[in-house]
């Protein structure tokens, strides 16, 4: 079954692919996806990362939470459901 992980403060330079790059040698990932902004197109600094297996997503929030990419500290956790806006 597949597993979403967050990847919060990201460098804004990280791009879709550099995201998925980071992240390969986990496992199969089936989208890899950096958040922009509507307007600007620029990215927010944090995106998220679809594992085809859940132990390979298991292991990468062990072993890339808090681990410099791009010269920045980034968090990795599941990804939790979006809440509703008012």
């Amino acid at each position: 079954m597949a597993k979403k992980l967050f990847v919060g403060n990201l460098s804004w330079g990280i791009d879709d692919a550099g995201l998925e790059e980071a992240f390969a040698s986990y496992g199969a990932i089936e989208e890899a996806v950096v958040i922009r902004e509507r307007g600007t197109g620029r990215s927010k600094g944090f995106g998220f990362v679809t594992f085809a297996e859940d132990a390979a997503a298991d292991a990468a929030i062990e072993e890339m939470n808090e681990k410099e990419v791009d010269g920045r500290p980034i968090t990795v956790n599941e990804a939790r459901p979006m809440e509703p806006r008012e």
